[in-house]
């Protein structure tokens, strides 16, 4: 019997190759166009997308879900002092959750995505082509046993050959934006959300440098922007009490080898302490650390800019076996 696979359209190279990848591999694709953010162009695109490939085509509308659960949640953690990552929440609770719950209906045997990965045995390792690995994003995945991610194998440069070759509509072709429901500049969002709550900006010893517009415009690292003379200066703390933007010319204060986690999520369940690698930030290299029971996690070299609430994820060799939220 055919199997069937509900997969995660947007009208780009990485959904319209999947999708195309599975047919060739006889399963029974329905193309699923979520509702988020995204532009009527968008709709369109991967509506054409599914008719070259000759596909069933859905769209399910997770505005409202979508506002509520992403939107709202990155503005309450900025709020808070962090620096969220909504890409990560996104697929725990839409794609990988809500969306898994509203296609039911077609009875699916899998669900896929383009993300680039590989799952094998229930476990999450990194994919071919490594330059676009986004296991970071996938650490907060509870089941992957009806999980596909089709694209696991090859490498970017080949698929968007692939996709010409088959006259997909998605050309011209741009790579998608970081924040997908920030159209254009974030502090014009964050105006918008936010406001403006102007404090002092004091560095280190406690001297008055300037006034910031809102906490919330900043991130621990950031070295432009701040709107100080005679730098460069780097954002090395934010103090929400007092409404106060602490600022440094040393760099070397922005380093730290320990930092604390909570919400650890894991894939491969292990036994602590444990020797892993992990890392901070998408697209930063790994790095040796040890992770402890009090969920301490201690790098062996010092790392820049340790910012909470983003995501600390961990590795052993290609294998994505969990991760934690930075506190």
């Amino acid at each position: 019997m055919t199997k069937k696979v509900i997969l995660a359209i947007s009208g780009g190279v990485d959904s319209g190759m999947s999708a195309s990848i599975l047919k060739d591999q006889g399963f029974e694709v329905i193309g699923v166009f979520m509702r988020l953010n995204n532009s009527r162009e968008q709709l369109e695109k991967a509506k054409k997308i599914a008719k070259r490939i000759n596909i069933d085509f859905k769209v399910i509308d997770l505005r409202k879900e979508f506002k509520k659960t992403i939107i709202n949640y990155f503005l309450e953690e900025l709020k808070k002092g962090n620096t969220p990552n909504p890409c990560v929440a996104c697929n725990e609770l839409i794609k990988f959750g809500l969306l898994i719950h509203k296609v039911k209906k077609f009875k699916p045997d899998f669900i896929a995505t383009g993300h680039y990965a590989k799952i094998k045995n229930n476990r999450i390792f990194k994919p071919k082509d490594i330059k676009k690995d986004q296991t970071y994003f996938l650490w907060r995945i509870k089941d992957l046993s009806k999980i596909m991610f089709p694209l696991g194998d090859f490498f970017k440069k080949d698929l968007i050959k692939k996709a010409k070759t088959k006259k997909l509509p998605i050309f011209p072709y741009k790579e998608s934006q970081e924040i997908c429901f920030i159209s254009k500049n974030i502090d014009d969002f964050l105006k918008k959300n936010l406001k403006t709550k102007k404090g002092k900006i004091i560095d280190e010893s406690g001297n008055i440098l300037g006034v910031h517009n809102g906490l919330w415009f900043y991130t621990i690292g950031q070295r432009k922007g701040i709107g100080l003379s005679g730098g460069p200066y780097y954002v090395i703390r934010k103090e929400f009490k007092n409404n106060y933007l602490i600022v440094s010319k040393k760099e070397e204060l922005l380093l730290q080898k320990r930092v604390k986690l909570k919400n650890i999520n894991w894939i491969n369940k292990q036994k602590l302490p444990i020797k892993i690698k992990a890392k901070i930030r998408y697209g930063q290299k790994e790095s040796e650390a040890v992770l402890f029971k009090n969920n301490i996690l201690e790098f062996k070299k010092p790392q820049k800019a340790i910012t909470p609430g983003q995501s600390a994820v961990f590795y052993k060799g290609k294998e994505l076996i969990g991760g934690g939220i930075i506190i």
